[in-house]
């Protein structure tokens, strides 16, 4: 292991993983949460679940059980509707929040944060060089990626989100003042199904340098979510004892 790259900030190992509540309903988040007990204490709220129904009544009861919570909006629009999207969002007592975006909307985010923390978004993990070359990026995916964490670092965001595989780059080029989550986990071989392209295992997430992971299929859709949850932790565990 690459003790230089593991994460030093203080975090509990239990709240290294971030469960990805990508379901249908509300109910069927409430129930997972449930079923999921103790073994989950971070939940990543996304876009799935701000379509189905009382999301900021979602929030509310999350944190009612004692739960910390990113909501995955990505936000993205003319910068001023951006920092007041955030500042709102501010004082619903959440903990991480994304945006994506160019400069002026991150300083926005960056300027009416709070006490919540923003992360900048990279590149996503479902996007490989087709897809970029699609979109008109002609860079290569570590160059976009590097180049996205040093401007969230010094216009002042907090964290970003970035493939593991990219995480050692950051790590090496800014050292660890920002925050990394890492979405994209793979505890097992990826499927061929699987729309996630630039993945990684837990343990080579943190060896990478990750401060989180995010997780949400391979639990959800185990035999048994929190069995499989448990396994994480325990995985999460052994890397930072």
């Amino acid at each position: 292991m690459n003790q230089s790259l593991l994460s030093t900030k203080p975090i509990r190992p239990e709240e290294r993983l971030i469960m990805a509540l990508d379901v249908s309903s509300i109910t069927e988040a409430q129930a997972l949460v449930e079923e999921l007990g103790d073994s989950v204490i971070f939940y990543k709220v996304g876009m799935e679940l701000f379509m189905s129904g009382d999301y900021f009544g979602f929030i509310e009861w999350l944190k009612e059980r004692d739960k910390k919570i990113f909501v995955d909006l990505k936000f993205f629009d003319v910068p001023a509707t951006v920092g007041r999207a955030i500042k709102a969002l501010s004082q619903r007592g959440v903990d991480l929040a994304t945006i994506h975006g160019n400069d002026a909307i991150m300083e926005a985010a960056a300027r009416n944060k709070g006490d919540l923390k923003v992360l900048a978004v990279t590149a996503l993990t479902s996007l490989d060089r087709g897809d970029l070359d699609d979109l008109g990026f002609q860079c290569d995916i570590k160059d976009l990626v590097l180049s996205r964490a040093r401007r969230a670092l010094a216009i002042g965001c907090d964290g970003i989100v970035s493939s593991g595989l990219e995480a050692p780059m950051i790590r090496g080029e800014i050292d660890h003042r920002l925050l990394v989550i890492t979405p994209g986990i793979r505890p097992v071989d990826n499927r061929e199904e699987d729309d996630q392209k630039r993945v990684v295992s837990v343990e080579q997430a943190f060896q990478n340098g990750a401060d989180y992971i995010v997780v949400g299929r391979p639990i959800r859709d185990a035999e048994s979510p929190r069995t499989m949850a448990e396994k994480i932790q325990n995985q999460i565990a052994s890397q930072f004892t």
